[in-house]
C-alpha cells in the first residue's frame, strides 16, 4: 500500500538520529528538550522539503568521514584485487560447519590441526572474501542511490526502509539473478521474480516492506555476475537512467505468499546486464 504524506514525514524523521532531530528543530527555531518521539511530534507538520534538504546535507557529511579512512577511487581499486568470488561455506553455517565436519568429527589433536589447516582455513578465507566484496560494492552502489537527486536517503539503520523515492519508503536490495531464472525470462516478465524474492526470503529476516531491488546479471555467463558489480561507472550509468525515469504508483503493487499467508507491498525492479 501507498503511505500517505503525514505517514512519509513521519518515517522520515523516524530515520534520523537523536542527536540530529535536535539539530533540525533548533536550526528550525523549536524547543530541542524531550524525546526523540516527542521531537518528531513537533518537527512532523514543517516542510517535507527542509527534512529532505537536512537528511540529504547529513548524509554528505556520513560519506565525507568514510571517504577520510579511502576514497572511493582507491576502494574501487582495491576491490579489483578480487580474482575469485566463492563462499567456501554456505553463509549462516560456519557454526555448523566447523561442529559437523571438524569438531565432532575429529578424535586425534593432530587429525583436527591438520584438517583445519588442508581445508577449513580456505573456506573461510574465502567466504571471508566474499563478504567483504559484497559489503564494500553495496556500500558504494547505495551511496550513489542515496545521491541521486530523487532519493533521500536514511541517515541511520531502519529496519525496512533504506531509502525513500517516488514520496514512498524502500527497502533496497542489491543481488544477482537466482539459478531458477533466465535473463530471458526475467527480461520479459520482471514481477514473476520479484515475487520470487518475495517468497523465497530466509523466515528469520522476513519482511513484506516495500522493497527496491537491483538486480546484476552477466549476459555471457551469470556466474561471473560478481564482477559486474564492481563495474561502478556502468552499474552508476543505469542507476541514474532508471532513478531519472521511474515513478511509484499503485502499478508497483506486488501480492506474494509466505507460510500460508498473503502480503500486499509495492516493489521496483532495476536489472542490470552487460
Amino acid at each position: 500500500m501507498l503511505v500517505s504524506k503525514k505517514e512519509l514525514t513521519n518515517l522520515k524523521l523516524r530515520s534520523i538520529k537523536s542527536d540530529d532531530l535536535k539539530e533540525l528543530a533548533g536550526v528550525l527555531g523549536i524547543e530541542t528538550r524531550g524525546t526523540a518521539s516527542d521531537l518528531i511530534k513537533k518537527l512532523i507538520d514543517i516542510p517535507a522539503g527542509k527534512i529532505d534538504e537536512f537528511i540529504k546535507r547529513k548524509y554528505q557529511g556520513q560519506i565525507k568521514q568514510r571517504q577520510k579512512i579511502i576514497s572511493d577511487k582507491e576502494l574501487k581499486q582495491e576491490l579489483l584485487k578480487v580474482k575469485e568470488f566463492r563462499w567456501g561455506v554456505v553463509q549462516g553455517q560456519l557454526d555448523q560447519k566447523i561442529q559437523t565436519e571438524y569438531v565432532r568429527r575429529f578424535v586425534r589433536y593432530d587429525d583436527l590441526i591438520n584438517g583445519v589447516k588442508s581445508r577449513l582455513h580456505d573456506d573461510i578465507t574465502h567466504y571471508v572474501i566474499a563478504t567483504w566484496y559484497n559489503h564494500w560494492t553495496t556500500v558504494l552502489i547505495e551511496d550513489h542511490i542515496s545521491q541521486h537527486p530523487k532519493v533521500i536517503p536514511t541517515l541511520k539503520n531502519n529496519f525496512g526502509v533504506d531509502i525513500f523515492f517516488g514520496n514512498q519508503p524502500f527497502d533496497l536490495k542489491i543481488t544477482y539473478l537466482p539459478k531458477d531464472f533466465t535473463l530471458e525470462q526475467v527480461l520479459k516478465n520482471p514481477k514473476d521474480l520479484i515475487v520470487w524474492l518475495y517468497e523465497n526470503q530466509g523466515a528469520q529476516r522476513f519482511g513484506a516492506d516495500n522493497r527496491l531491488f537491483v538486480v546484476l546479471a552477466s549476459k555471457n555467463n551469470l556466474e561471473e555476475s560478481w564482477k559486474l558489480k564492481r563495474d561502478f561507472d556502468f552499474v552508476f550509468s543505469e542507476i541514474d537512467k532508471f532513478f531519472d525515469n521511474a515513478t511509484v504508483s499503485t502499478k508497483d503493487e506486488i501480492v506474494f505468499s509466505f507460510k500460508k499467508k498473503s502480503y500486499t507491498t509495492i516493489s521496483k525492479i532495476l536489472i542490470i546486464t552487460k
